[in-house]
């Protein structure tokens, strides 16, 4: 079979390309490069010494405490194809099927309702909540495509009761945001889309139900943690890989962009930001003050992650864990019970927590001090679930600036923001700061970019 033009360019394309950025972002980008293009010479930069971002796994004593994001639901193929061809398939961790069952904490803890039946005979909302969550499908439809925040999209929708119960204390698990300090096109827009297309969120459930028939996804993870997907990842590109290294700006001149810092001075054909946000427009801040400033307007969710390991607690944790509302009003947003989710991540019979602090919610709590937010874990622990016990271990990861906030405007903010990177040829932004925040969108979206960079897509 005979090669295009393009792929035949592509083969032989020895062009030189810079990422910044070792998180899943860069590596996936990195990944994908190579693979449309094996004879690109990349060079990876990451400012800490080690990759991988907020995908951090640490053990300590018989435990493995995530410090973000613990995996990824199997609903979607591009992350499952990641892992097949980075040769990761032998690692692959399934949830345990206690996963399924979660948990709100509202007034008590109750089990999140997963069917008609559950639903109509819940605590967690009264008659007339329920009555109006029925109404949904006469509800009026919105005509026009004005952003609006997910409280506005709820009430409107499916009502107060059930916006600050269940949007509430999902969007706070998701984002760690609240339903009135988030956009609701930006962080869910597949649940406004069905709103255009189906006049109602239950019409359209029912009807891609019958379109999509199959399961609707599994959570996944590694054995011995993401940081374990991170390695194996990192050494199946070949790439120049450059730690420790805090690249402070960028510049272009007619030869290729130019990264700098203290210690290096290096140019390149192509550069792709796989930064935060607030990292990149600190590097283009003299190159491009106006996308500087548009990258700063995107705000950023402070969140703190406490890890409390057990040796002999005599409590069974049938679940995936619990998530508080807002008028809860807890010393945490929710409590994981990772050893219930991932038969690994606690040897024998220990068993392993972990507390989310602050958010939107609450963000002063999250930037406490180490021993202030240990506090905090465990008064929420104590308050939601009755554990009362001592714990064994105890880990603290504070992230000022943990998870991308998609609040009201986000969207005219990513589009402004990819314009300005549109008029310079060879310069790529790819993040989970503007188009999804999970694990299964890095790498949808990393390997959009990575098409964009090598000009097929």
């Amino acid at each position: 079979m005979k090669r295009s033009k393009e792929e035949e360019k592509m083969k032989t394309n020895h062009e030189s390309i810079a990422i910044v950025g070792g998180g899943i972002s860069g590596l996936a980008t990195a990944f994908y490069i190579k693979q449309f293009n094996p004879n690109a010479k990349i060079t990876l930069f990451e400012k800490e010494s080690y990759l991988g971002g907020k995908m951090k796994t640490v053990q300590k004593d018989g435990f493995l405490v995530e410090e973000g994001s613990n995996g990824f639901l199997s609903n979607k193929p591009d992350t499952l194809e990641l892992v097949k061809l980075s040769h990761c398939e032998d690692i692959l961790l399934k949830s345990s099927d206690n996963a399924r069952k979660r948990f709100i904490y509202d007034k008590k803890l109750e089990v999140l309702p997963e069917s008609p039946k559950a639903f109509l005979t819940t605590p967690l909302l009264s008659l007339k909540g329920k009555l109006r969550v029925l109404y949904e499908p006469f509800a009026p439809v919105k005509t026009d495509d004005s952003d609006e925040s997910l409280q506005e999209f709820g009430y409107r929708r499916v009502g107060k009761e059930m916006t600050d119960v269940f949007l509430d204390a999902m969007v706070a698990g998701i984002y760690a945001s609240t339903p009135a300090r988030i956009s609701a096109p930006a962080a869910f827009p597949l649940v406004v889309k069905l709103e255009k297309e189906y006049g109602s969120l239950f019409k359209g459930m029912i009807k891609k139900r019958k379109k999509e028939a199959g399961p609707g996804g599994v959570l996944m993870s590694f054995k011995g943690g993401v940081s374990a997907f991170v390695e194996r990842l990192s050494q199946n590109i070949e790439m120049d890989i450059i730690k420790d290294a805090d690249i402070k700006s960028l510049q272009k001149d007619e030869k290729g962009f130019i990264l700098q810092n203290e210690n290096l001075k290096m140019r390149f054909d192509k550069v792709i930001l796989s930064t935060p946000a607030y990292e990149s427009a600190k590097i283009v801040k003299d190159f491009m003050p106006k996308l500087s400033s548009e990258l700063s307007s995107i705000e950023y969710s402070p969140i703190s992650i406490v890890g409390v390991g057990y040796n002999n607690l005599n409590r069974p944790l049938n679940g995936f864990g619990l998530l508080a509302t807002t008028r809860a009003n807890k010393s945490v947003l929710g409590v994981l019970w990772d050893s219930s989710i991932f038969n690994d991540r606690a040897k024998e019979d220990k068993k392993l927590l972990r507390a989310m602090i602050g958010g939107q919610r609450s963000p002063k709590l999250a930037l406490q001090n180490e021993e202030s937010l240990i506090d905090s874990a465990l008064k929420g622990i104590k308050e939601t679930m009755g554990v009362d016990e001592k714990p064994d271990m105890l880990y603290v990861k504070k992230h000022e600036k943990g998870i991308p906030n998609y609040k009201v405007g986000h969207i005219k903010i990513v589009e402004n923001i990819m314009n300005e990177v549109d008029k310079i040829d060879g310069l790529f932004l790819n993040s989970n700061a503007y188009k999804g925040i999970g694990l299964n969108d890095c790498v949808s979206n990393s390997k959009l970019c990575a098409k964009k960079v090598v000009g097929i897509g």
